[in-house]
């Protein structure tokens, strides 16, 4: 009788351990995005706070370098992606608005410095100026919704210029080569591009609302919880580390991205780091659905404060 009762308790406690380790994935699968300037995703890969903070658990992290968001969100429609780092959510939106299901976790950054769209000086003085011009930069994703804004400003449509998609370094190799007349780029691109005797045009500030988030699969974010708070959490400790070492944390992006530490302090002042959605950024999402959907560039609306988990609030 006490073996059989000591046989069923055993039983039970393998089988609670089974179902444990079935509540935990064997890896993660998180996108990589250094540009515009992202020193909590930097400074996350670099320290390997993912990689420690799940070590208990034998969980590992295999970090994908995606640039575009666009290709992110393509990623984790075929579930090679569990989570963007950093995402915008102009590829967010348009993702969700063809039914791809991707909610944001946490925020990023609020970069509007940072992005811009840049052209030989000798020939585009303004946006007027980018009419019938060739425009490169990354298609779906905040650059082109600039790209949109700033024509819509001026009274035109992306259909008066020939808009190519290509990845932002491609792109400003083809600026700097000569073959295109302007470039929409980010970041140390931009300064890459100003010192090599470009200018810009313009960047997103009171035209496009950007808003940099780290963002989850539905799926993902259902199966695995707890998980999801995990990476929440040290994403957040990666902010915190990097505001009691700011000259080590600028150091870490200014390597990363090949540029100076005078230009790597700037970008980290246009970044405008945060962690919390606020009221503004809920408004800023649905203003930027209405702008995508009225371009055409969104194909469906969708309920916005249904995109954010409740770890992006708190």
């Amino acid at each position: 009788m006490f073996r059989t009762s000591l046989s069923v308790l055993f039983a039970g406690l393998f089988s609670a351990s089974l179902c444990f380790a079935a509540d935990l994935p064997k890896e993660i699968n998180i996108v990589y995005v250094k540009a515009p300037f992202n020193l909590q995703n930097i400074v996350m890969k670099e320290k390997g706070m993912l990689e420690k903070a799940f070590e208990k658990d034998n969980i590992k992290i295999n970090w994908k370098t995606i640039t575009s968001g666009s290709k992110q969100t393509q990623a984790m429609a075929g579930k090679s992606i569990d989570i963007s780092a950093v995402m915008n959510t102009s590829s967010l939106l348009m993702a969700n608005g063809v039914g791809n299901k991707i909610l944001i976790a946490t925020g990023v950054s609020h970069p509007a410095d940072t992005f811009a769209i840049v052209g030989k000086p000798e020939a585009i003085q303004s946006i007027k100026d980018l009419k019938g011009k060739k425009i490169v930069g990354p298609k779906g994703t905040v650059l082109h919704q600039l790209l949109v804004a700033a024509l819509n400003k001026e009274g035109m449509s992306i259909k008066d210029v020939e808009f190519i998609s290509m990845d932002q370094p491609t792109a400003l190799a083809a600026l700097l080569a000569g073959r295109v007349d302007a470039a929409l780029l980010a970041a140390s691109g931009v300064i890459k591009a100003e010192k090599s005797g470009t200018k810009v045009i313009t960047t997103a500030k009171d035209l496009v609302n950007v808003n940099l988030v780290t963002t989850v699969t539905e799926d993902f974010a259902k199966k695995y919880p707890e998980v999801l708070d995990t990476v929440v959490k040290v994403q957040r400790e990666a902010l915190d580390w990097i505001k009691k070492n700011p000259e080590e944390a600028i150091g870490l992006g200014a390597k990363e991205h090949g540029i100076d530490m005078d230009d790597a302090r700037k970008l980290a002042s246009w970044s405008n780091y945060y962690n919390t959605l606020s009221e503004k950024d809920i408004e800023g999402l649905q203003k930027d659905q209405d702008f995508l959907f009225d371009n055409k560039m969104m194909e469906k609306k969708v309920d916005v404060k249904s995109l954010v988990l409740p770890s992006a609030l708190k």
